[in-house]
């Protein structure tokens, strides 16, 4: 993930609706497709976006900061009540809206694959991208912001643009785990650490 960008190179229109595009091509549990996505490319957008979510807690400093140049952020939106009513309709055999049924959110779960697929495309098109969350604290003041409805919940954001200098962040220098630590076959096998 990117975590600075050119200030000054815009992203096409045609490329940012593509990279939208693929997003809904993801998996979606009973088609529920419960996301949205707010799409933000003017200054005063994504602005906004930096302002309603700033913590109180003083200016941004180092990475936060260098990810206020990227011309595009694609806030990730989940709606819960989507699949609670695609399950309880007569072709998926419940009827109700019952959420214990559900062994994971896969309302979020389905909006994060959709990211990623924003994502991926990004960086297939040579661009730079970074996905966060927002914090918890400033979701309400996002949301009334823009407006967003109670039913939707922000799951994150993607910043896009096209890459500035190289800055490496001090968690990438611990390399990835190795893979006997994360892939299993048949059996849970452990190298005794986590």
């Amino acid at each position: 993930m990117v975590r600075g960008y050119d200030p000054d190179r815009p992203i096409p229109p045609e490329l940012v609706d593509k990279i939208v595009r693929h997003g809904l091509r993801a998996p979606s549990a009973g088609f529920s497709q419960g996301w949205s996505f707010l799409v933000l490319t003017s200054p005063e957008d994504r602005g906004l976006y930096w302002s309603s979510t700033a913590e109180d807690a003083g200016p941004a400093e180092g990475w936060l900061a260098r990810m206020r140049d990227a011309p595009l952020i694609i806030v990730a939106l989940s709606n819960k009540s989507a699949y609670l009513d695609r399950y309880a309709q007569a072709d998926k055999g419940w009827t109700d809206r019952d959420e214990s049924r559900w062994p994971a959110p896969y309302w979020d779960i389905d909006t994060g694959f959709a990211a990623l697929l924003m994502h991926l495309t990004a960086v297939n098109e040579d661009l730079g991208s970074c996905f966060f969350g927002l914090p918890a604290g400033r979701v309400g003041a996002f949301k009334a912001a823009f407006g967003v409805p109670d039913e939707f919940h922000p799951i994150g954001a993607l910043t896009v643009g096209y890459p500035g200098p190289d800055k490496r962040s001090p968690s990438l220098r611990r390399g990835h785990r190795p893979v006997a630590d994360v892939v299993h076959h048949g059996r849970w096998a452990s190298s005794g650490e986590v």
